[in-house]
């Protein structure tokens, strides 16, 4: 029977829902609602946590949602809501560089690999985001291809096009995108 517990918590974003999880020590998952991934990451957590999950919401997941609100209404750049990754060292290392890439600016998968000294991992860096289960907050949206595209971002190229306009100040309706 596990010990720990995984408080879940459902809201709205301009976006789309989200799904926002946390234990007593920090956010674990921010995860849009209507992807593939969701689920596998939950139990992932569970797993790595030793925990089961609660529906209801901790100071983690009050604060998660009010700095969103924030971001998402233009006035917050710096998330401080405390964080709680279980992960490899190295993919730990892969989300902390993703969190030091500014408001506002990306890099592409190489300019993060080479920022972690590791040049020729850029396949292990792309993977390490992907494995990200925070959105937004661990900004793996600010990744872009070395030409420029938009690839890989687990809540769909739209939604990454959308974050990465608002943070350039670009006001793009989110139906415009797709229906939410």
């Amino acid at each position: 029977m596990p010990n720990n517990i995984i408080y879940t918590h459902r809201f709205s974003t301009p976006l789309g829902d989200m799904v926002a999880c946390a234990t007593e020590q920090g956010l674990c998952l921010l995860e849009f609602l209507n992807t593939q991934r969701l689920e596998r990451e939950q139990h992932d957590l569970m797993r790595l946590l030793n925990a089961r999950l609660l529906a209801g919401e901790n100071e983690f997941i009050r604060q998660t949602q009010a700095e969103l609100h924030d971001y998402f209404s233009g006035s917050l750049k710096t998330f401080s809501v405390p964080l709680h990754t279980p992960a490899t060292p190295f993919q730990q290392k892969v989300w902390d560089t993703l969190q030091t890439i500014p408001f506002g600016q990306t890099v592409s998968y190489q300019e993060q690999a080479e920022r972690m000294g590791r040049a020729a991992a850029v396949r292990a860096v792309a993977n390490a985001n992907g494995q990200n289960r925070v959105s937004i907050i661990i900004p793996c949206h600010r990744v872009i291809g070395k030409d420029g595209s938009l690839t890989g971002y687990g809540g769909g190229l739209q939604r990454k096009q959308w974050l990465l306009a608002h943070e350039c100040g670009e006001h793009i309706y989110a139906a415009d995108l797709f229906s939410v």
